[in-house]
């Protein structure tokens, strides 16, 4: 195998005319550079110096290994400097996937802090709800994916806790780092002259009659189970997973909803009303990467910002 230091050693005695010679330009010693010579003739089967008592030449052979020699350690040098400038946080790239309410809050505040410490550091980002993001980062597509799932309903039995609303074992993540960055609130959502809205606190078996407006799938299916165990089956009349659409809809009186607090944080509500919903229902918020990635300087940088944002 020829390594990059034989190279280097062949590459100054050509240069130099000698192995004395380039042992001083190497900073090492004659019977050093004569020992490396040895090893890249072996390495590659033939003879690349000839030795006479007037002068030092290359064969053909190592004549070609010379001409090589020199783009195969510009490109190595070149590739030395790159990945030191990724791991220095000088340069680097990070793909980054989030649910659209993550991206409207947690996101913005931790990209901006992350390009004032690291201005040579780049990321891109794209919307996607899990557990289409965790799919996209198993598949190698991102290499952070903002994701949340949401905690049961009721705290009073072990296999409630130990289970997600989708049905998912709480496991569903075991492969992957998992950065826990909030725990998120739902609020209900009601037409501005609901019966209820001016309640500091509603029991979502009070809402048993209403016609809902339901989000993504995931929120969806964790409003179901819910209201299920509050003791009724939600009439669901519109599903969007548009934020602002919801709050839309609710206030022009077609409905209630359940919405994330953080979601709240980026709407102006219209003609609607926050209320604050018993039991509480939650969802935990995390960002999410491959262990390998974890130890990625740029990577590690950006988990380290998206958990201060969701602290502020």
């Amino acid at each position: 195998m020829i390594e990059a230091r034989h190279l280097r050693v062949l590459r100054a005695v050509a240069a130099t005319g000698s192995f004395s010679a380039a042992a001083r330009e190497l900073g090492c010693t004659q019977p050093a550079v004569s020992q490396q010579m040895k090893i890249l003739e072996a390495s590659v089967g033939t003879t690349l110096l000839i030795r006479t008592s007037r002068e030092m030449r290359l064969t053909q052979a190592g004549e070609v290994l010379v001409r090589h020699a020199t783009g195969i350690l510009s490109g190595l040098t070149a590739a030395e400097e790159e990945v030191a400038a990724i791991a220095g946080l000088r340069a680097g790239r990070v793909r980054l996937v989030s649910f659209p309410s993550g991206s409207s809050t947690l996101v913005p505040a931790a990209l901006a802090a992350l390009r004032a410490a690291h201005p040579g550091t780049r990321v891109s980002l794209v919307d996607a709800e899990p557990p289409r993001s965790v799919e996209m980062l198993r598949d190698g597509d991102c290499d952070v994916a903002l994701a949340f799932r949401y905690d049961s309903v009721h705290d009073d039995s072990t296999a409630d806790s130990a289970r997600d609303s989708t049905g998912g074992a709480a496991e569903e993540w075991g492969d992957l780092v998992v950065r826990p960055l909030l725990s998120d609130r739902l609020v209900g959502l009601l037409p501005e002259g609901h019966r209820l809205a001016g309640a500091d606190t509603v029991s979502i078996a009070d809402l048993a009659d209403e016609s809902w407006i339901a989000g993504c799938p995931r929120c969806r299916r964790q409003l179901v189970d819910a209201c299920e165990k509050a003791g009724f089956t939600p009439r669901i009349d519109f599903a969007t997973d548009d934020y602002p659409a919801v709050i839309g809809l609710v206030g022009a009186g077609l409905g209630v909803a359940f919405l994330p607090e953080l979601a709240m944080e980026s709407v102006l509500p219209k003609a609607a009303r926050t209320v604050t919903v018993e039991p509480a229902v939650r969802r935990e918020i995390v960002a999410l990467t491959l262990p390998d990635l974890a130890r990625v300087p740029a990577v590690a940088a950006t988990l380290d910002q998206l958990e201060r944002a969701a602290a502020r």
